[in-house]
């Protein structure tokens, strides 16, 4: 049975399971219409089933330090994978939700391959769709590429691949991705020079011309190092195997702009803020003092190279974002969050995280686990991104109506995932939580929804306000010259 080595950042991500919090992506689809359980089987089949990584489980190989290897499965059946399932009555989303949790609380079968889809009907009037994976098979950018393998874009199903999804601007390339294309190909260049960070200690040669930006990015996890871990809170804490799921109402990313638009900031610079006040408003409630305490939130930053968009993997560094929960207006946080994620836009944080990821994923299980511990202890959480289509997608010729995930919060100090995922021109966050921690989510995603609405209305209540003042202006001017 053939067997390949794992890539020394995927087995950093295969290394981050833990019997609590296991490293899974959990996606759901929703559609209006019912789904045709065989015809979804047959797609996963013909078209999914046929990428080696999903014929392939995960197998500890070598000595005297085993590492991960992918392995080919002789016997491979699809039926181990699709599941089909019916959502008890009322059928509502509370039930959804319950189901979900189950779901997401389950690990995955170590000895196949690691991926499951749930087709559960009986949602309202129609299905829905739970994907469940490993993130060593791959990362947001590299699971939009299966969709577009998976996915059409009619209702009549296509024998030939389906056209590549278009991202949506602003929200495409992860969180930070604007401007953070002042480093970006610096980075991409170290990374290609050296190939990975042991090579680099090998062939140090290649590394003259970078070797400052590689500096500054060690330099900037030294000084992630001496910061003051962030307190115990609701979201930090002792875990438990139970996790609990919610999710937004869907934002409209029109809207976001014009919120952005007058501070001269972006999109996920105000689903960011919104997040914050929404994380600001559960700790009042939960009668922590915001105002003396910290929250902060690891950010994945893309940093796949054009020649690699498309394949499977991880591609990405990390970096740590200060959540400004103290500021008291949703102003102050906009503009604090705005200029926060300027900063590290400007940082080479991420680039010295995923060597230090390259450099991690090389050894036993034990050696990540320090790392874990040591830049886990900083953070409260994991926030992340994924654009989807701008266009209705269909799934064995039934339209999706809406599309999220939820991204695995690892080890054994963070306690929640937050993710905001773009589709059809609407923003959906979605947060799980470890249940002992957050027993209820949904109050966090519902004041994410009121914290939005009241920064959209204040930007019509101003945009009245100067539209009078400017009506006024020109009535006077009118009087003035009769």
């Amino acid at each position: 049975m053939s067997t390949c080595p794992m890539n020394p950042v995927d087995a950093a991500w295969f290394h981050m399971d833990g019997p609590a919090n296991p490293a899974v992506v959990t996606a759901l689809l929703l559609t209006a219409k019912p789904l045709n359980f065989a015809k979804v089987r047959a797609v996963y089949e013909a078209r999914l089933a046929r990428i080696d990584r999903f014929r392939q489980r995960v197998v500890e190989r070598g000595l005297p330090l085993p590492t991960p290897h992918w392995e080919d499965v002789a016997d491979f059946d699809i039926d181990r994978h699709v599941h089909h399932a019916a959502l008890p009555a009322p059928h509502d989303r509370a039930a959804l939700c319950a189901l979900l949790d189950d779901i997401a609380s389950s690990p995955l079968p170590r000895d196949v391959p690691l991926w499951q889809v749930h087709v559960i009907d009986g949602v309202d009037h129609g299905s829905a769709l739970v994907m469940r994976y490993h993130h060593c098979i791959g990362d947001g950018a590299a699971m939009m590429a299966v969709a577009r393998r998976l996915f059409d874009t009619s209702a009549r199903r296509q024998a030939q691949e389906p056209p590549a999804i278009e991202p949506e601007p602003e929200v495409a390339q992860g969180l930070l991705s604007s401007a953070f294309e002042s480093v970006e190909q610096s980075a991409r260049e170290v990374l290609a020079a050296t190939g990975a960070a042991w090579d680099a200690l090998m062939h140090p040669q290649p590394l003259i011309d970078k070797a400052a930006l590689v500096l500054d990015g060690a330099g900037v996890l030294i000084g992630d190092l001496l910061k003051s871990p962030d307190p115990q809170s609701p979201f930090k804490g002792e875990f438990g195997v139970r996790k609990h799921v919610a999710w937004s109402k869907p934002v409209a990313i029109a809207d976001a702009k014009a919120v952005a638009a007058p501070f001269n900031a972006k999109v996920n610079d105000v689903l960011v803020a919104a997040m914050a006040g929404a994380l600001r408003t559960y700790l009042l409630r939960r009668g922590v003092d915001v105002n003396h305490t910290t929250v902060r939130a690891m950010v994945p930053v893309d940093l796949r190279p054009p020649e690699r968009v498309g394949e499977l993997g991880n591609e990405f560094g990390l970096v740590i974002l200060d959540l400004p929960v103290a500021a008291a207006s949703p102003v102050q946080r906009l503009s604090a969050t705005k200029a926060r994620m300027d900063e590290l836009k400007r940082s080479p944080e991420a680039i010295g995280m995923r060597l230090l990821l390259d450099v991690f994923g090389r050894g036993p299980k034990v050696l990540e686990e320090v790392a874990q511990d040591l830049f886990g202890s900083k953070v409260s959480l994991v926030m992340t991104n994924v654009a989807g289509p701008r266009k209705t997608m269909y799934l064995a010729g039934t339209p999706i109506e809406r599309m999220m995930f939820w991204v695995p919060h690892p080890g054994d100090q963070m306690g929640v995932g937050i993710s905001i995922m773009s589709y059809r021109g609407m923003a959906s966050m979605a947060l799980i939580a470890d249940a002992r921690l957050v027993p209820d989510p949904q109050t966090i995603t519902d004041e994410f929804d009121r914290e939005f609405a009241q920064m959209h209305a204040h930007l019509l209540a101003a945009n009245a306000k100067r539209a009078a003042a400017k009506r006024k202006a020109a009535a006077a001017a009118t009087a003035r010259a009769v």
